[in-house]
């Protein structure tokens, strides 16, 4: 036993790799995501191959028709989860204020910048809803918003701040986030 688990497992999982690979091309083409959940999902299925197998046939073929129906089973799972976020699919006509007047179509793919309305305006000139939205974001994306408002890069940005790139992306996304832009809208 000890020796087919040596020779699935050598060469960083080789053969347990090219054995998903084989199967998935019957499927069609996946992204890496994808096939790294389905490289994770084969390890959890020769651990349970190796506890049930009985020697009746040969282990790779045990393996490979378990390995085939596992992945087959979450890919229609996957399919399936597709399907269900298709038909929650939201209209762009579809009003997302309270006075009826403001679809979805009217904000996406539109000319607003959040850093644009921060640059062109003073404290003083803020409407309401920007006050607001400012409110929402920390000390610190409030400088990141501000820096990158200005005309600084990224990594200017990163570098007059002192902060990692990771904080920098968290602080981009605070600032596009639903969460706190919805105000704007």
């Amino acid at each position: 036993m000890e020796e087919m688990i040596a020779a699935y497992y050598e060469n960083n999982a080789g053969k347990l790799r090219r054995m998903v690979e084989r199967i998935l091309l019957k499927f069609g083409k996946l992204s890496e995501w994808d096939l790294d959940e389905f490289y994770s999902l084969a390890n959890e299925v020769f651990a349970d191959v190796i506890e049930r197998y009985d020697g009746d046939r040969s282990f790779d073929a045990f393996l490979y028709s378990c390995l085939f129906n596992r992945i087959k089973t979450e890919l229609t799972r996957m399919n399936r989860e597709k399907r269900r976020a298709d038909r929650l699919a939201v209209p762009i006509d579809t009003y997302i204020d309270e006075e009826g007047e403001l679809t979805l179509g009217d904000i996406i793919a539109g000319d607003f910048l959040i850093e644009r309305e921060v640059l062109e305006k003073s404290e003083e000139g803020y409407s309401r809803r920007t006050k607001l939205y400012l409110s929402r974001l920390s000390k610190l994306q409030k400088d990141v918003l501000c820096l990158y408002a200005d005309g600084y890069s990224p990594d200017e940005v990163r570098e007059k701040l002192q902060i990692s790139k990771r904080q920098y992306t968290d602080c981009q996304a605070a600032i596009h986030s639903y969460r706190n832009t919805f105000v704007l809208l």
